[in-house]
Formats: structure tokens, C-alpha cells, sequence
């Protein structure tokens, strides 16, 4: 029987191996992470366009500085009244055509700042779902380090008892049961019970039963169809 305690102790060192491998949190770490990727390159390529603009923008508004300083000074030599009747004519037309161009400009410089405000709250959007993220991403971590660190309690505890347990079998049959174990699914021994093979879950035909009936108590039997080691027990209907 101790030999069927090892193959419990196994079997679930497997099952919390498979567990620790799927946990959900996972996958769901591995969705997050590529959410995590998409909006990196967004925000990237937002706080690009917004640097883009706001250059644009400081351009606008040195432009438009540039034709009000030049108006203004052609304002102050017009109301001065410095020159003559023509030099005068030419101001008055120069200053006209430089109110249109500032009138442009101003318009040009309204647009992209409007642009700017767009991208700005855009780059602010994409902030404040990529802090929301980390802050979920941290959370499932949290959860996953949980899992693993009861998983891998559970773990240390079984291996402990395992190492127990089996200082009490026979090296050799230790040996075998390994050897089937490997070869055999993680299954190495099995009960004999009703006539049937608890690893391949076949019934014995009548010749295998007579060997095994005849068997010594500590010689070690095998099924015939799976391979595995069989522990007879009261219940094995022999």
C-alpha cells in the first residue's frame, strides 16, 4: 500500500504542476500584456503628433506676432504723419494688407491650436487607460504570486511526505515504479481491484489472475495490458 500512497503523492505533485502552468491569471496577464504593448505604441504615436503640433502651433504664433509688431510700427509712422503724401498712401495700404494677413494667421493659429486641444486629451486618454491597466496588471500579478505560492506549498509539504513514504519501499521496487511511472503517464502503480486494473481500467483474464494468485505476497506483479505495478489488496476479488 505504501506503494499507492507514493502514486498519490505523485499524482498530485503532477495536477499542481499542470495547475501552476495554467493558472487563469496567466493568460489573462498575457492579454493584458499585449493590451499594455497596443497602447504604448498609441500613446507614443499621440504625444509624437503632439509635440508636432505644438511646434506647429509656436510657429503659428511667432508668425502672427511678426505681422503685429510690423503693423504696429507702420500704425505708429502713419499717425506720426512721417513722409510724404505717396509714402503715406503706401503705409495705409501696407498696413491693410498686413491686418488681412494677421486676420489668416490668427485663423491658421485657432485651427491648430483646436488640433492640439484634440490630441492633447487624446494623449491624456490613452495616460490615464494605460495607468488603469498597470494597476489591473498589478492586481492578477498579485493574485497569480498567491496561487503559486500556496501551489507551491502544497508542493513542498507532498515532496516531503513523498520522501517519507518511500524511505519505507524497497529501492529496487522504487526504481521500477519510475521507470513504469515515466512510461506510463505519471502512473506507475495501480490497484488490483474486482479483477481489474485501476491504470488501464482492464479486467484480468483468468491465466494472469491464477499467476498472480500464485505470486508471493512480496513478489511484485504486473498487468499484462498496461505495464504497471499491482497492489493486491482485499478487494482485488482474487
Amino acid at each position: 500500500m505504501r506503494l499507492l500512497d507514493v502514486q498519490a503523492v505523485d499524482t498530485r505533485l503532477s495536477q499542481i504542476a499542470h495547475r501552476r502552468r495554467t493558472l487563469p491569471q496567466i493568460a489573462e496577464l498575457t492579454a493584458l500584456e499585449g493590451r499594455a504593448a497596443e497602447l504604448r505604441d498609441q500613446l507614443v504615436g499621440a504625444q509624437t503628433l503632439a509635440g508636432d503640433v505644438q511646434r506647429e502651433l509656436t510657429k503659428a504664433e511667432a508668425d502672427v506676432e511678426l505681422v503685429r509688431q510690423r503693423a504696429a510700427r507702420d500704425q505708429a509712422r502713419l499717425q506720426a504723419g512721417q513722409g510724404g503724401h505717396k509714402e503715406l498712401g503706401s503705409l495705409q495700404h501696407e498696413i491693410a494688407t498686413l491686418q488681412r494677413r494677421q486676420s489668416e494667421l490668427e485663423d491658421t493659429e485657432l485651427e491648430i491650436m483646436e488640433r492640439l486641444e484634440t490630441v492633447t486629451a487624446e494623449v491624456e486618454r490613452l495616460s490615464a487607460e494605460q495607468s488603469a491597466l498597470q494597476a489591473q496588471v498589478d492586481e492578477v500579478t498579485a493574485a497569480r504570486r498567491a496561487q503559486e505560492s500556496e501551489l507551491d506549498a502544497e508542493r513542498e509539504q507532498l515532496v516531503q511526505q513523498r520522501g517519507a513514504t518511500v524511505s519505507g519501499v524497497d529501492e529496487a521496487l522504487v526504481s521500477l515504479y519510475e521507470k513504469v511511472r515515466e512510461a506510463n503517464g505519471g502512473v506507475g502503480a495501480a490497484m488490483l481491484r474486482a479483477r481489474r486494473c485501476e491504470g488501464c481500467r482492464l479486467e484480468l483474464n483468468p491465466q494472469d489472475l491464477q499467476r498472480i494468485r500464485a505470486a508471493g505476497e512480496d513478489e511484485v506483479v504486473r498487468c499484462e495490458e498496461c505495464g504497471r505495478i499491482l497492489v493486491r489488496t482485499a478487494e482485488s476479488g482474487l
